[in-house]
């Protein structure tokens, strides 16, 4: 059977974008377009990029904050789970584009300058916390309709380790050295909060700090 002539396929974000196979332009990663156009929907890692503080000065900046959090968020989604790939995916032409990259000339951020982002700049307290609060608002936004009730579903879990990491104990329960960390996942599965602990903590240990940014953001967004 002969190919049809068939009209190529457009995402919201960018109207530059077009989907078509060629055997010399082609990517791995292609369901990421569908994601950033979700993300565009409800302006997701835009809300992320408002509270993040930006430390970096200079006027030679080349990887703005919004490429960075689009690169790391999308990144885990396609199932790479560190920065090692990102030397690799720097080149993709979907994670270029769904970066938001102005000049296609330019590779997206490779390995180091990921490790940077997620190691120095993530790391800072006031960005912590901001995190934080992120991953609670994100589901109310991406819902996009004021929850009159929230269902939330506290319990911990055993995280274990293979070598002497600061914070990993014995569990006895367990039976092994790990973290026994502490999350609450509202009544559609999103996990709204999670608490690295101690691996010989009992479960309820730290339960209402835990608890209580997910109450306070409830309440806010009734």
């Amino acid at each position: 059977m002969g190919a049809g002539k068939k009209k190529a396929l457009k995402v919201g974000f960018d109207n530059r974008v077009r989907l078509v196979f060629r055997n010399a332009e082609i990517s791995s990663d292609g369901g990421l377009l569908a994601i950033r156009d979700f993300d565009e929907s409800f302006l997701l890692t835009q809300l992320a990029c408002k509270e993040l503080s930006e430390t970096r000065t200079g006027r030679n900046i080349r990887h703005q904050m919004h490429s960075l959090i689009r690169q790391s968020v999308y990144s885990r989604l396609a199932g790479y789970e560190d920065v090692n790939d990102a030397e690799r995916m720097a080149q993709d032409p979907v994670m270029r584009m769904i970066c938001g990259l102005k000049d296609f000339d330019y590779n997206a951020a490779g390995s180091t300058t990921m490790a940077r982002f997620e190691t120095e700049i993530l790391t800072q307290d006031e960005n912590l916390e901001e995190l934080e609060s992120i991953n609670l608002l994100w589901p109310i936004f991406a819902r996009h309709k004021r929850q009159t009730e929230a269902i939330l579903d506290i319990d911990s879990s055993e995280s274990p380790v293979w070598g002497e990491q600061e914070g990993s104990q014995y569990n006895w329960y367990f039976q092994s050295r790990c973290f026994h960390p502490l999350f609450t996942f509202n009544q559609y599965g999103d996990c709204l909060a999670a608490t690295l602990r101690p691996g010989n903590v009992h479960s309820a240990d730290g339960w209402k700090q835990h608890l209580a940014p997910v109450v306070e953001i409830h309440e806010t967004h009734r």
